[in-house]
């Protein structure tokens, strides 16, 4: 059964909060993926989210390195950035499956790009920008399955 939450954001800090919000109800094993184009802010929610666990560290975008494991929260995140893969088969390399599967948070920007390798429950994030509404707001659509 589908879930589905639409939430409007006006400012990069309400996009961490609501982040943060996520982060701080998320469990082991939980696989978030994020969809949205170039600069809609998909980084400051996963920032926010690792607030949520209890992240203290600099989070940025693992876009060289594929993934970037933060280990001192309430739960460990695993935060990916497929973004620079060309073929699902890439990801074997990552151990993406022993993260997917693991006991942390598995977040996984880009993910439309591996959607094959994606495991059928899950939570899907898409981050739109409107520019009608603002330079700062976002529709952040939420889909649990």
């Amino acid at each position: 059964m589908e879930n589905i939450v639409i939430k409007e954001t006006f400012s990069a800090e309400e996009t961490f909060k609501f982040g943060e919000n996520i982060g701080s109800k998320a469990v082991p094993g939980q696989v978030i993926t994020l969809t949205g184009d170039l600069g809609t802010g998909k980084t400051v929610f996963v920032q926010g989210l690792a607030r949520g666990l209890g992240i203290d560290d600099y989070i940025n975008s693992p876009t060289f390195t594929i993934v970037q494991i933060y280990e001192n929260g309430r739960l460990p995140l695993y935060h990916f950035d497929v973004y620079r893969i060309e073929d699902e088969s890439e990801m074997y390399e990552t151990g993406l499956d022993d993260y997917m599967y693991g006991d942390g948070v598995c977040v996984i920007e880009w993910a439309e790009m591996i959607s094959g390798l994606l495991p059928e429950k899950r939570t899907d994030i898409l981050i739109e920008k409107d520019l009608e509404k603002g330079f700062d707001y976002r529709r952040i659509t939420v889909k649990n399955s």
